[in-house]
Protein backbone atom coordinates (compact mmCIF):
# COMPACT_ATOMS: atom_id res chain seq x y z
CA UNK A 1 0.00 0.00 0.00
CA UNK A 2 2.87 2.25 0.84
CA UNK A 3 4.39 1.68 -2.76
CA UNK A 4 1.17 2.60 -4.55
CA UNK A 5 0.33 5.48 -2.42
CA UNK A 6 4.22 6.65 -3.16
CA UNK A 7 4.08 5.62 -6.35
CA UNK A 8 0.68 7.73 -7.31
CA UNK A 9 2.15 10.80 -5.70
CA UNK A 10 5.48 10.67 -8.23
CA UNK A 11 2.98 9.90 -11.29
CA UNK A 12 1.18 12.75 -10.39
CA UNK A 13 4.16 14.85 -9.97
CA UNK A 14 5.46 13.75 -13.00
CA UNK A 15 2.57 14.94 -14.94
CA UNK A 16 2.28 18.02 -12.43
CA UNK A 17 6.19 19.22 -14.19
CA UNK A 18 5.05 17.76 -17.73
CA UNK A 19 1.50 18.94 -18.14
CA UNK A 20 1.27 22.30 -15.93
CA UNK A 21 -1.31 24.30 -17.53
CA UNK A 22 -3.94 20.93 -17.87
CA UNK A 23 -3.20 20.28 -14.44
CA UNK A 24 -4.25 23.41 -12.69
CA UNK A 25 -7.18 23.43 -14.96
CA UNK A 26 -8.41 20.18 -14.30
CA UNK A 27 -7.94 20.54 -10.59
CA UNK A 28 -4.86 18.76 -10.59
CA UNK A 29 -6.82 15.64 -11.08
CA UNK A 30 -8.06 15.67 -7.27
CA UNK A 31 -11.18 13.73 -6.76
CA UNK A 32 -14.32 16.05 -5.51
CA UNK A 33 -17.67 15.47 -4.64
CA UNK A 34 -19.72 17.36 -7.91
CA UNK A 35 -21.44 20.30 -7.04
CA UNK A 36 -25.15 18.66 -6.29
CA UNK A 37 -24.52 15.94 -4.70
CA UNK A 38 -24.21 14.93 -1.15
CA UNK A 39 -21.50 13.23 0.40
CA UNK A 40 -23.68 10.47 1.08
CA UNK A 41 -23.91 10.17 -2.01
CA UNK A 42 -20.92 10.39 -2.86
CA UNK A 43 -19.90 7.95 -0.42
CA UNK A 44 -22.74 5.58 -2.28
CA UNK A 45 -21.00 5.50 -5.39
CA UNK A 46 -17.54 5.06 -4.42
CA UNK A 47 -18.59 1.64 -2.71
CA UNK A 48 -20.86 0.72 -4.98
CA UNK A 49 -18.31 1.11 -7.88
CA UNK A 50 -15.26 -0.66 -5.84
CA UNK A 51 -17.77 -3.18 -4.87
CA UNK A 52 -18.41 -3.67 -8.60
CA UNK A 53 -14.93 -3.73 -9.89
CA UNK A 54 -13.68 -5.83 -6.77
CA UNK A 55 -16.61 -8.28 -7.20
CA UNK A 56 -15.37 -8.73 -10.77
CA UNK A 57 -12.04 -9.58 -10.25
CA UNK A 58 -12.84 -12.00 -7.92
CA UNK A 59 -15.56 -13.69 -10.22
CA UNK A 60 -12.80 -13.49 -13.18
CA UNK A 61 -10.10 -15.18 -11.44
CA UNK A 62 -11.63 -17.24 -8.72
CA UNK A 63 -9.38 -20.35 -8.79
CA UNK A 64 -12.65 -22.54 -8.96
CA UNK A 65 -13.33 -21.12 -11.89
CA UNK A 66 -10.51 -21.62 -13.67
CA UNK A 67 -10.02 -25.09 -12.82
CA UNK A 68 -13.51 -25.83 -14.71
CA UNK A 69 -13.05 -23.48 -17.57
CA UNK A 70 -9.53 -23.26 -18.79
CA UNK A 71 -10.11 -20.40 -20.99
CA UNK A 72 -11.00 -17.87 -18.17
CA UNK A 73 -7.29 -17.01 -17.65
CA UNK A 74 -7.27 -15.80 -20.96
CA UNK A 75 -10.37 -13.53 -20.74
CA UNK A 76 -10.31 -12.48 -17.34
CA UNK A 77 -9.38 -8.70 -18.18
CA UNK A 78 -12.32 -8.33 -20.54
CA UNK A 79 -14.82 -8.31 -17.41
CA UNK A 80 -12.27 -6.41 -15.26
CA UNK A 81 -11.42 -3.80 -18.19
CA UNK A 82 -15.37 -3.79 -18.57
CA UNK A 83 -16.20 -2.84 -15.64
CA UNK A 84 -13.97 -0.21 -15.10
CA UNK A 85 -15.20 1.50 -17.44
CA UNK A 86 -18.89 1.14 -16.49
CA UNK A 87 -17.72 2.26 -12.96
CA UNK A 88 -16.24 5.28 -14.34
CA UNK A 89 -19.05 5.93 -16.65
CA UNK A 90 -21.41 6.17 -13.50
CA UNK A 91 -19.22 7.65 -10.99
CA UNK A 92 -16.89 10.27 -12.74
CA UNK A 93 -20.05 12.91 -12.98
CA UNK A 94 -20.40 12.17 -8.96
CA UNK A 95 -16.61 12.02 -7.60
CA UNK A 96 -14.38 11.71 -10.60
CA UNK A 97 -14.07 8.02 -9.93
CA UNK A 98 -11.79 7.45 -6.50
CA UNK A 99 -12.33 3.88 -6.07
CA UNK A 100 -8.47 3.53 -5.67
CA UNK A 101 -7.14 5.35 -2.50
CA UNK A 102 -3.62 5.37 -3.34
CA UNK A 103 -4.60 7.56 -6.76
CA UNK A 104 -6.83 9.89 -4.54
CA UNK A 105 -4.07 10.42 -2.53
CA UNK A 106 -1.29 10.78 -4.89
CA UNK A 107 -3.65 13.89 -6.41
CA UNK A 108 -4.92 15.28 -3.27
CA UNK A 109 -1.00 15.34 -2.62
CA UNK A 110 0.33 17.77 -5.02
CA UNK A 111 -3.00 19.81 -5.57
CA UNK A 112 -3.55 20.27 -1.67
CA UNK A 113 -6.43 22.31 -2.05
CA UNK A 114 -8.90 22.27 1.30
CA UNK A 115 -11.69 21.33 -0.40
CA UNK A 116 -10.19 18.30 -1.98
CA UNK A 117 -8.53 17.04 1.75
CA UNK A 118 -12.34 17.87 3.78
CA UNK A 119 -13.44 15.23 1.18
CA UNK A 120 -10.99 13.03 1.06
CA UNK A 121 -12.33 10.29 3.66
CA UNK A 122 -14.50 9.33 1.11
CA UNK A 123 -12.27 8.09 -1.23
CA UNK A 124 -10.66 5.74 1.62
CA UNK A 125 -13.60 4.63 3.55
CA UNK A 126 -16.47 3.81 -0.08
CA UNK A 127 -12.99 1.80 -1.42
CA UNK A 128 -12.49 -0.14 1.67
CA UNK A 129 -16.15 -0.66 2.42
CA UNK A 130 -16.81 -1.58 -1.16
CA UNK A 131 -13.93 -4.58 -1.13
CA UNK A 132 -14.75 -5.46 2.04
CA UNK A 133 -18.48 -6.00 0.81
CA UNK A 134 -17.18 -7.76 -2.48
CA UNK A 135 -15.13 -9.95 -0.58
CA UNK A 136 -18.08 -11.00 2.24
CA UNK A 137 -20.23 -11.47 -0.71
CA UNK A 138 -18.03 -13.22 -2.71
CA UNK A 139 -16.77 -15.51 0.05
CA UNK A 140 -19.26 -15.64 1.99
CA UNK A 141 -22.58 -15.58 0.40
CA UNK A 142 -22.04 -17.36 -2.97
CA UNK A 143 -19.19 -19.35 -2.02
CA UNK A 144 -20.82 -21.02 1.15
CA UNK A 145 -24.24 -21.32 -0.73
CA UNK A 146 -22.29 -23.15 -3.60
CA UNK A 147 -20.75 -25.30 -0.58
CA UNK A 148 -23.94 -26.13 1.36
CA UNK A 149 -25.83 -26.83 -2.00
CA UNK A 150 -23.02 -29.57 -2.66
CA UNK A 151 -23.35 -30.92 0.35
CA UNK A 152 -27.38 -31.51 -0.21
CA UNK A 153 -27.03 -32.96 -3.44
CA UNK A 154 -24.56 -35.09 -2.65
CA UNK A 155 -26.74 -36.46 0.23
CA UNK A 156 -29.60 -37.51 -2.49
CA UNK A 157 -26.81 -39.47 -4.87
CA UNK A 158 -26.53 -42.60 -4.84
CA UNK A 159 -23.53 -44.42 -4.14
CA UNK A 160 -24.07 -47.61 -6.25
CA UNK A 161 -22.24 -49.50 -8.82
CA UNK A 162 -23.46 -46.41 -11.33
CA UNK A 163 -25.72 -49.22 -13.10
CA UNK A 164 -28.95 -46.94 -14.86
CA UNK A 165 -27.08 -44.13 -14.77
Amino acid sequence: MVAQCLGAICGVGIVKGIMKHPYDDLGGGANVVADGYSLGAALGAETFGTFVLVYTVFSATDPKRTARDAFVPLVAALPIGLAVFVVHLATIPITGTGINPARSLGAAVLYNQHKTWKQHWIFWVGPFAGAALAAFYHKIVLRDIAVVKEALLGSFRTTGSGAGR
